[in-house]
């Protein structure tokens, strides 16, 4: 059996779980974990597999990935967990979804989560697959994070946030990245299997992201059962760094509707 995700954990009361993007790690959700945690909550952001200190896992495919999140959903011992997902964290999300609904008491999918078509592929995983051959000719993560996520923030960002998004990227090994880049465009859950997830869903949408654009999570909402979507107008592909207190006053407000003991 791998080893188990490492992650970070701030308070107690019902555990909020959150799955980062390919471009960083649990300081992804660095003000979430305060802000979750002063609220009541038991806050947890993993680092994905190949990321900070977890360890790889082989393949590297979507359904690797959410065992690795379910066992770190076991070892929390927390009953289900409200599962929050940035990008291809909320890819993630969705397939421990679809595999283990028991153990997904809500769900919210930030900037992700629609499997992505050819436009997505063009403006999100080419972009950056090109920026890591500088990586790959003796350049730095670091500067990968300089050149990327200005590219990808919205007018309205937050300067401290948008530093904090590009410090969690410029932290992210080279190889693992790759790989997250890769699997990606292999996330192929439809209609079919989406439609069958009861749990409550939100989705949060940045106006001018343009890995995924609002329309996108639109559609997405429309398949959900129990789905609802608010869009950011001024933020980018980071919402919860862009205007972390706009975001963190969505999601609390989503979580008081339906809290739980759990």
């Amino acid at each position: 059996m791998s080893a188990l995700p490492t992650f970070s954990s701030l308070g107690s009361g019902p555990t909020v779980l959150m799955l980062h993007d390919a471009d960083g790690g649990h300081l992804s959700f660095a003000p979430q974990v305060e802000t979750l945690a002063t609220a009541g909550y038991r806050a947890v952001a993993w680092n994905m597999p190949g990321y900070g200190h977890s360890a790889p896992v082989e393949p590297y495919t979507f359904k690797a990935l959410a065992q690795s999140a379910v066992a770190l959903v076991d070892a929390l011992q927390s009953g289900p967990v409200t599962l929050v997902g940035h990008g291809m964290g909320a890819m993630v999300a969705l397939e421990l979804a679809v595999r283990h609904p028991a153990l997904v008491h809500r769900l919210v999918l930030v900037a992700g989560g629609p499997a992505l078509d050819d436009a997505a592929l063009q403006d999100w995983v080419a972009p950056r697959l090109h920026a890591l051959k500088a990586v790959d000719a003796g350049g730095s993560m670091e500067q990968l994070a300089q050149t990327l996520v200005p590219q990808f923030i919205g007018t309205g960002a937050l300067p401290e946030g948008v530093r904090l998004a590009g410090h969690a990227l410029a932290q992210v090994y080279p190889g693992a990245y790759r790989r997250a880049l890769q699997a990606l465009p292999t996330f192929d859950r439809g209609a079919a299997a989406l439609a069958r997830l009861a749990m409550p869903t939100l989705l949060v949408a940045g106006g001018q992201d343009r890995c995924t654009p609002p329309v996108a999570l639109e559609a997405l909402a429309q398949v959900l059962p129990d789905a609802a979507m608010v869009l950011m107008p001024h933020v980018g592909h980071w919402p919860q760094l862009e205007d972390p207190e706009g975001f963190d006053g969505v999601l609390l407000d989503f979580l008081a509707q339906r809290r739980t003991l759990h």
